[in-house]
């Protein structure tokens, strides 16, 4: 089966741009741990989504992290050109992905909820 050129772009395009953020960029406001999860790339090719996931307890400094990321998106940008082999890089846009937390928030509803049916069957 051929992979489409898309495809192969969007794996590239994910792994570079962790690199970039984790090693490249010297922003102290990306103080926590942080995954980018998913990048969608347009038909053209001109835009790309990029899913980051921030995993921190504390809501602020989550989204400190997480605006500090979107914020350096030019600077991403340039460094992806200088990596990359292709003849344009996509412009991008940065995401929240939440959907580790929802993940572990049903999780932990479908853990009480076990626990309240099998302290019920205990109890009669």
């Amino acid at each position: 089966m051929k992979v489409k050129r898309s495809d192969r772009l969007k794996g590239e395009l994910q792994k570079e741009i962790y690199e970039i953020i984790s090693k490249k960029l010297k922003n102290p406001e990306i103080s926590e741990m942080f995954s980018v999860t998913r990048v969608d790339v347009a038909g053209d090719l001109a835009h790309a989504k990029v899913y980051v996931s921030v995993y921190s307890t504390n809501a602020e400094r989550k989204k400190r992290t997480f605006d500090a990321i979107a914020a350096s998106a030019k600077t991403i940008r340039y460094e992806l050109a200088r990596v990359m082999r292709s003849r344009t890089v996509p412009e991008l846009h940065f995401l929240s992905d939440d959907s580790m937390e929802y993940g572990a928030k049903i999780d932990s509803l479908l853990k009480t909820v076990a626990e309240t049916d099998k302290g019920e069957e205990d109890g009669q």
